[in-house]
């Protein structure tokens, strides 16, 4: 199922006004060495949202949410919010010593009602630690190798907002969690904001960077 074919949430809905602030958010992007013996290629966690979200239902994602005034201030509050919610969504919890890279940050589009503003962040998983969806917001998880999530994707078994497949794009591209955070400690980060070109009937997303990637 393609990304504009998915099930949209009421707090999709578009928007014909003044565009909205986004919501400072935050998700954590866990890897862990998956297989067994040499076969230990990248793997990360992905959460299914309930059919009844608001926001994306029944869309895999990264465990993450809204910031909350409890994260605290200035930059540190985004991986205050992304350990927060790991351990709420997934039952994972992250210990004090656990590294965040910054990975992505993406910006919803203007036309979309409810819009956030997320830092993602790569970070490795504890050992021996099963995911346990919350049953509320997130009703599955499982662990997966970036290329087979694309591969089930395109196949029509998993759904993911645009934003996913470009962050697994660029993890599939790595063999191991390791090679993947030493890339991604030195690389400045830019914000991500996607834009909806052409009608309401005939549409599609482009990056900044795309040829036609409006100048305003």
């Amino acid at each position: 199922m393609a990304e504009e074919e998915r099930r949209r949430g009421p707090a999709e809905a578009p928007n014909l006004g003044e565009p909205a602030v986004p919501r400072p958010a935050a998700s954590v992007v866990l890897l862990r060495r998956g297989g067994k013996h040499r076969q230990r290629a990248l793997e990360v966690l992905m959460l299914k949202r309930t059919e009844q979200a608001r926001f994306m239902p029944g869309v895999w994602v990264f465990p993450g949410g809204s910031v909350d005034e409890g994260d605290g201030e200035d930059g540190a509050r985004f991986k205050a919010c992304a350990v927060r919610e790991l351990e709420e969504e997934a039952g994972i919890a992250l210990g004090a010593e656990a590294e965040l890279v910054l990975f992505s940050r993406w910006i919803t589009p203007e036309v979309i009602s409810r819009r956030f503003d997320a830092h993602f962040f790569l970070a490795l998983a504890p050992a021996h630690t099963p995911p346990h969806p919350d049953g509320s917001e997130t009703v599955d998880a499982g662990w997966f190798e970036p290329a087979r999530a694309l591969e089930a994707h395109t196949a029509g078994e998993m759904v993911f907002a645009f934003p996913t497949i470009k962050q697994l794009e660029l993890l599939s591209a790595f063999a191991t969690a390791e090679d993947a955070l030493s890339a991604h400690r030195e690389i400045a980060v830019e914000p991500v904001l996607p834009k909806v070109i052409g009608t309401a009937d005939e549409h599609r997303v482009v990056l900044p960077g795309d040829p036609d990637y409006p100048a305003s």
